[in-house]
């Protein structure tokens, strides 16, 4: 593996419980030791950008971010947008309406590191707000976002299984859609994969000289494109190619590197 050059990693399921707020023992420590070696971690997440640097903050200076799914890519340093890819905004805002309308189904829409939201209980607002960290902004109607939509998410916490039925065949010829997570059901134009590959080749490094970490259906785009992909032990997925591998731990697998 002495051609690894950069390594991207999902966070919820693969580097830390869902929902909860410490990573997995000896992360930022490796992340360390192999920028001394000259390969460059990225966290890549349908997080938004200031939840990602809170997790990372001993090292977030050094760290390139992949973040809301694809859609935006942050440079390391002071986290200059790179690239991000919008959603047609007449098409983003019917999806919002239309999700909005599902008894007991939360709408939330991201801008650049913005989370717009209309919160029929307070469940999701201390879930994105107090507990995972967004930056959030309060709105009784869709027309008070003005700045270009980036990703529609639905949260349902009874699971996302029954409305990913309900949504997938109207909406994937406009958007992808991923779960994500149990509870999550993500619309963009992006994913993890392009969103990568853009910050690869904003950087220099060939796919095939990247690692990257995963557990569930919104991973497969980034680890079906790198030359070492590791889906997680414990993961849901099926139908995985032979060549991914598997593991139980990032930070093992980091330390042989």
């Amino acid at each position: 593996m002495r051609d690894i050059r950069l390594i991207a990693s999902d966070i919820d399921g693969t580097l830390l419980p869902e929902g909860t707020s410490i990573l997995e023992d000896g992360i930022i420590d490796e992340i360390f030791r192999l920028r001394k070696k000259g390969i460059l971690f990225v966290p890549t997440s349908g997080r938004q950008l200031r939840t990602l640097r809170n997790l990372f903050s001993p090292c977030e200076s050094l760290l390139p971010f992949v973040a809301d799914n694809g859609s935006l890519v942050y440079g390391d340093g002071k986290h200059e947008l790179l690239a991000y890819t919008e959603m047609e905004r007449s098409r983003a805002l019917d999806l919002a309406e239309e999700i909005v309308s599902y008894e007991g189904v939360e709408v939330l829409v991201s801008g650049d590191n913005m989370s717009y939201m209309m919160p029929k209980k307070d469940t999701i607002l201390r879930l994105v707000r107090d507990q995972v960290g967004n930056n959030v902004t309060l709105i009784n109607s869709f027309d008070e976002i003005t700045e270009p939509i980036v990703k529609v998410s639905a949260f349902d916490e009874r699971g996302v299984v029954e409305l990913e039925g309900k949504m997938m065949s109207r909406w994937e010829k406009y958007f992808s859609v991923a779960v994500a997570g149990r509870f999550w059901l993500d619309f963009n134009l992006a994913d993890k994969g392009t969103g990568l590959t853009k910050l690869c080749s904003l950087f220099g490094v060939p796919l095939s000289s990247v690692m990257a970490f995963g557990d569930n259906y919104n991973d497969m785009p980034m680890l079906s494109i790198v030359g070492h992909p590791y889906l997680m032990e414990k993961s849901n997925v099926r139908d995985v190619p032979s060549s991914f591998m598997r593991t139980d731990s990032v930070r093992k697998v980091l330390a042989t590197l």
